[in-house]
């Protein structure tokens, strides 16, 4: 009778290891749901494409549950990146994201915050010039109508935004008052070539904020998780490194 009762409460202890094991597993597998908002494909006329991988990455290796979405709309223009010039013929934003999304891509028009635990705009100039016209008309500038949407439904939603490079600006003209940063106010011997736009996110009436480009911003209030990337000139492994900073501050604020 004794040798019975053992073995029942072995067999009991064992049963609640691993119903405990396997409820840990499952809740260790639960994966954020991020939205990538992509621009194009290019440096000077989409979006930049190594803080595009970069993001991926990051996001791949904390098992994120990642979507890609576009604006189906014409680029401002088709840059030829061997000149730096404009090309005679135009490109879709959307058809062009794909390339970087390899094929996975879908119209922003589709992307609702309900749907996510948190969204992220890589930089290069497509968010100033597709997402926005921030290259055109700088702190007077217009963001696209379904960017701003998001935008604004991802921070009334108390979800988290993250944006990297001159994304920013999108944030601090959609969201008065927020606090973000890409970098310097100071060129510094070139070291930041585009330190011009701390002054427009200035006027905007966004608050700068002074970061290395290994390091993030987090405007805890807002929600809002920026680094600096490429607005400025230093080596891609640094590049790489804030940009993993910005996506485990993402998605910790998605817990």
């Amino acid at each position: 009778m004794l040798a019975t009762t053992r073995i029942f409460r072995l067999c009991t202890q064992y049963s609640l290891q691993c119903v405990t094991k396997n409820a840990f597993h499952c809740s260790s597998v639960q994966s954020a749901k991020v939205a990538v908002v992509l621009s194009g494909c290019g440096v000077y006329d989409g979006t930049e494409v190594h803080e595009a991988s970069a993001i991926l990455v990051h996001l791949s290796r904390n098992k994120a549950d990642v979507s890609m979405f576009a604006p189906d709309i014409e680029q401002m223009h088709a840059i030829d990146h061997t000149k730096g010039e404009p090309m005679p013929t135009n490109r879709n934003v959307l058809v062009e994201s794909a390339r970087i999304a390899r094929g996975k891509v879908q119209a922003l028009s589709n992307l609702t915050a309900n749907d996510y635990d948190a969204v992220i705009f890589p930089g290069g100039f497509g968010a100033a010039k597709n997402l926005s016209n921030f290259a055109v008309d700088g702190a007077n500038m217009k963001v696209n109508s379904d960017v701003e949407r998001v935008i604004q439904e991802f921070h009334k939603g108390n979800k988290p935004i993250g944006l990297c490079c001159i994304a920013p600006v999108l944030a601090a003209k959609v969201i008065p008052g927020c606090e973000v940063t890409v970098g310097s106010d100071q060129e510094e011997g070139g070291k930041w070539p585009y330190a011009g736009t701390a002054a427009a996110i200035t006027t905007m009436g966004a608050s700068h904020q002074k970061k290395d480009v290994t390091d993030v911003h987090v405007d805890e209030k807002n929600r809002i998780i920026t680094t600096p990337a490429y607005m400025c000139e230093t080596a891609l492994h640094e590049i790489f490194d804030g940009i993993g900073k910005m996506v485990t501050g993402v998605l910790k604020l998605t817990k």
